[in-house]
């Protein structure tokens, strides 16, 4: 028996290792080297193509506690994320070009999975088949999902718009300006501080917000998805946004003093030399020249060398409450699964979840075993739950978060002890399944 895992992303590349872990032979197909996406650029696996931060790595926050339910679950993503993670204060970030190159090269050694270097445009539902193709796929596969599901979800997949923000090298920060501190001084100062006053930042506000945007192509309807808002469009909102955002100066004062910035735009360690980083928060689809015109504005960065530009890309996902089950497994075709941002779930970190479990799944239907509902007691099966769930309106794409988790049966006033009680009770769940 052999099962197809059509695309080597985060959720492709976890999707097949625990297919294969089960014994199962994965033929895993990835249209890289031979085409790329608007937004990919390495011919390795697992590309990260925005932020290289996985978010925070606590288990009171409910991503952290994500990321240690695959640790228990033998997640082939976290222990490459774990063997690569990068200074970031409280996050886990990873080594960029490190991490993918980690999971290529265990993907590629593992003996029952065989690698295809080949796009595919047609789908065999008769075949066991996991579709992590990510939310940029297009052309005849796009076209090839909107026709098995129209009679579910009309006419077309749902789409919004992502962004990704500038990486500049580090010998080009002038550091006479910029100091490292972490915010409140917890932990180490693993980031790197811009700090502005109102003079510095009224100016850089006004440029930003009148900056020439490029042309976005491919849809009429802009749909920005707020975890990953352009730093131009959230500036439109209002004078006073980017202090309560990203340029947030509060935790941060000047060093050997204890006064606050007006503004701090921060910039964080993008791979293990420490020779580049990126400008936190700063996703943006501005011009390419207008983006080194508007950030070189910005304190300690007026020489920045920008070895990655920012841009902005079109994000796709099914109507997954119509088409999809708590399994991830379409409802009208039992041996096609689908796994990734495709599904609706958002973050790196929730895409791998989310071909973790499609991995177990498959793997368990062609064993004839019982499939396995995580349950939203867990953070890796709130997800599933949520995608699935028919009753959700206005179905967008989610990060996962507390509030899709089953709640405790007591009132905790305090949330940081709340959420400690919700991951201990998780593990221990996580812990008693049999896989």
């Amino acid at each position: 028996m052999t099962v197809n895992v059509i695309g080597a992303g985060l959720a492709g590349c976890e999707a097949a290792w625990q297919i294969a872990n089960r014994g199962i032979n994965v033929n895993l197909y990835e249209m890289k080297p031979k085409k790329y996406s608007p937004a990919h650029k390495s011919q390795n696996f697992s590309e990260l193509v925005c932020s290289n931060s996985l978010r925070a790595d606590g288990i009171e926050n409910a991503v952290g506690l994500l990321k240690e339910e695959m640790r228990n679950l033998n997640s082939l993503i976290m222990e490459c994320a774990d063997k690569t993670r990068v200074p970031a204060g409280g996050a886990l970030a990873v080594d960029r070009e490190g991490f993918s190159l980690l999971v290529t090269e265990k993907i590629k050694a593992h003996p029952l999975i065989t690698v295809y270097e080949e796009e595919i445009t047609k789908i065999d539902t008769d075949s066991y088949t996991v579709i992590a193709t990510g939310p940029l796929t297009d052309g005849e596969l796009y076209e090839e999902i909107i026709n098995l599901f129209k009679e579910e979800s009309g006419d077309d997949c749902l789409h919004f718009f992502d962004a990704a923000a500038p990486i500049v090298s580090y010998e080009s920060i002038d550091m006479t300006k910029a100091y490292r501190a972490a915010r409140y001084g917890k932990g180490d100062a693993d980031y790197i501080n811009c700090p502005m006053n109102k003079e510095e930042y009224d100016k850089f506000y006004q440029e930003l917000i009148s900056a020439e945007e490029a042309q976005v192509h491919g849809f009429e309807k802009k749909m920005v998805f707020e975890g990953c808002m352009p730093v131009e469009v959230m500036a439109k909102r209002g004078e006073q946004t980017l202090l309560f955002g990203p340029l947030k100066p509060v935790g941060l004062p000047y060093p050997g003093t204890d006064k606050i910035p007006y503004a701090v735009v921060q910039l964080r360690q993008d791979n293990s030399e420490g020779t580049l980083f990126n400008i936190v928060g700063f996703q943006t689809h501005l011009k390419f020249g207008e983006q080194k015109r508007v950030f070189s504005l910005i304190p300690g960065l007026e020489n920045a060398e920008f070895v990655r530009y920012g841009v902005m890309h079109r994000n796709s996902y099914i109507k997954s409450p119509l088409v999809l089950n708590k399994y991830y497994q379409t409802k009208k075709y039992p041996k096609l699964f689908f796994a990734g941002q495709i599904t609706g779930v958002e973050g790196y970190i929730e895409s791998a979840s989310s071909g973790l479990v499609a991995g177990i799944n498959i793997s368990s239907l062609i064993k004839g075993k019982e499939m396995t509902d995580f349950t939203r007691i867990t953070a890796i099966g709130s997800l599933p739950n949520y995608v699935s769930d028919s009753t959700v309106s206005n179905f967008q794409p989610m990060n996962v978060n507390f509030g899709i988790m089953e709640g405790l049966n007591e009132r905790i006033r305090n949330k940081k002890e709340k959420n400690a009680k919700i991951a201990q009770r998780a593990l221990e769940h996580i812990r008693t399944i049999e896989l």
